[in-house]
């Protein structure tokens, strides 16, 4: 990762909600999540605040780096129905070598619908897929 993240540097993104990104779409073989209101899901809320944690991070890495996500810490305050634009703010909170935190909070055209922190880690993407690769390879000769 390049030197050049700060502490305190922000990025935000609007995001319109649509039907696809409700509780029922979240999990369409989950007969549960059928029943429930078609409002933003938390699922996709948690994926839309990782996001915005990419886009903060994205200029600062190096060629063949990216981030995971490895700590979640929100709360989903609110319901956003389809129709409406979810913005996430992101602060870089702190930074301890690989490891990167963030404060999030998210707005829908109403409310404050969520807020807290998050983690993610650094990684060399071909070290990462190398190790991922040998984890199902030991899997697959235990299964077969």
């Amino acid at each position: 990762m390049k030197a050049t993240l700060k502490i305190g540097e922000t990025c935000s993104f609007a995001y319109p909600i649509g039907r696809e990104r409700t509780v029922p779409a979240f999990y369409p073989d989950a007969p549960e999540f059928q029943e429930m209101p078609e409002v933003f899901a938390t699922g996709y809320l948690v994926g839309l605040m990782e996001w915005t944690c990419v886009k903060l991070l994205t200029p600062h890495m190096d060629e063949g780096e990216g981030s995971l996500g490895i700590h979640v810490d929100f709360s989903h305050l609110a319901a956003t129905p389809p129709g409406l634009t979810v913005n996430v703010e992101a602060e870089c909170a702190s930074i301890d070598g690989n490891r990167i935190g963030f404060k999030l909070k998210a707005y829908d055209d109403r409310d404050l619908i969520s807020e807290g922190k998050h983690e993610r880690f650094v990684v060399e993407w071909d070290r990462f897929n190398a190790k991922t690769a040998e984890k199902a390879a030991a899997v697959a000769a235990m299964q077969g």
